[in-house]
């Protein structure tokens, strides 16, 4: 027999990207949430090319335990409309059972017939000789690892053993609640579904992260994926393939720059051809640049902000060499020069903190962008 599904997590439905900057005539936020609503669809898609009747979600399906009425009911409605596909929901962190009480209240009343509330630490008979073990989240912060339930869960004799569960795989606080890698062998598992990672990653051959289906960050680079898995029976290696759902491109690029160079022309060879407006870049400038250098790099970006849904550039890492020449486009004496002068001796100072010498660099080249832009 075999056993095909859609492995998807981390939906996070209602996040509200309260730190992306709104753009004055633009509506980025919006389009973010509505995109995280959107990959409902985008995963029964996924569901239907792959031969699949069984979309298992591992956990934050929404942001938060308390999603607006609208989010929630809106979110029901749309998995209700993809009726050839059965959707599992495990409450993960952000929608654990402790905090989001009453939202799993409401989903077991309304849930429309094709959609599963795994609220409860017990085997389900997904399919004719499939077993799915999930492990609900049941606190926010827990102690132990969320999986290790896992081990104490029993099937019929022949059953292919399919785990659920949400968490890391690396203890970053020493808490102890990390998940086992071996979870799989412990277990006896045909295939452990894991969230709570928004980045793809396999453990092994039988344990993996999905991340996210909508990118929500930069550190990634590459649009959101669901896995489609198919297990020819039970101890076979499960075949997994990754569909692409994102609507969004997250990702970072790196320009070094030196005094005197082009530094539009530098800034533009690295931004993409095509797909801008779908694109969340972030550009990280490093190197030296002269005051002049620094205004024109601002101006680039300036210009090419609009073509992108999200356009930021970074200049923590860009050193600012100070000519004589340059201080003096600011002026060559009187108030505007002496404090120009006080902020390159403390942009250049060995006694203040790095913050403070960043700030004074800062405000240098804006002094030096003001006063050029008051002459033109």
């Amino acid at each position: 027999m075999t056993f095909r599904f859609i492995h998807a997590s981390d939906l996070h439905i209602g996040r509200k990207f309260a730190n992306i900057p709104q753009a004055p005539d633009g509506n980025i936020r919006g389009r973010l949430m509505e995109a995280r609503h959107g990959a409902i669809a985008k995963l029964a898609q996924a569901a239907r090319g792959h031969g699949a009747a069984h979309v298992l979600l591992a956990g934050d399906t929404f942001d938060t335990a308390t999603p607006s009425a609208s989010v929630l009911r809106q979110a029901l409605t749309a998995m209700g409309e993809a009726a050839e596909v059965t959707w599992w929901l495990l409450p993960g962190n952000h929608d654990n059972l402790r905090d989001a009480e009453p939202l799993w209240e409401v989903i077991a009343r309304d849930a429309p017939p094709n959609l599963r509330a795994l609220t409860e630490n017990a085997p389900v008979e997904m399919a004719e000789g499939v077993s799915l073990l999930p492990c609900p989240v049941a606190f926010r912060a827990g102690a132990s690892d969320p999986s290790a339930p896992l081990d104490r869960m029993h099937s019929p004799e022949g059953h292919m053993r399919i785990g659920l569960a949400h968490g890391g795989v690396t203890d970053f606080t020493d808490s102890e609640e990390a998940i086992a890698p071996d979870r799989d062998q412990r277990a006896r598992l045909d295939y452990l579904a894991l969230g709570d990672w928004h980045g793809r990653m396999a453990v092994s051959d039988r344990v993996h992260y999905c991340g996210t289906p909508e990118q929500d960050r930069f550190k990634h680079g590459r649009r959101g994926v669901c896995l489609a898995v198919e297990i020819a029976g039970p101890g076979a290696r499960p075949k997994v393939e990754e569909a692409e759902t994102g609507s969004f491109l997250w990702s970072e690029a790196e320009v070094t720059l030196h005094p005197r160079q082009d530094v539009a022309a530098a800034l533009q060879a690295l931004l993409p051809e095509t797909g801008r407006r779908d694109h969340l870049l972030r550009v990280k400038a490093g190197g030296w640049a002269s005051l002049p250098d620094r205004a024109a790099l601002a101006q680039a970006a300036q210009a090419c902000a609009p073509d992108f849904a999200h356009f930021e550039l970074l200049t923590d890492g860009l050193g600012t060499q100070y000519e004589a020449a340059d201080l003096d486009e600011i002026d060559r004496g009187g108030a505007l020069r002496m404090a120009a002068e006080t902020l390159v001796n403390e942009a250049q100072s060995e006694t203040l903190p790095p913050s403070d010498r960043d700030v004074a660099a800062d405000a240098l080249a804006r002094l030096h962008a003001y006063v050029q832009g008051a002459r033109t």
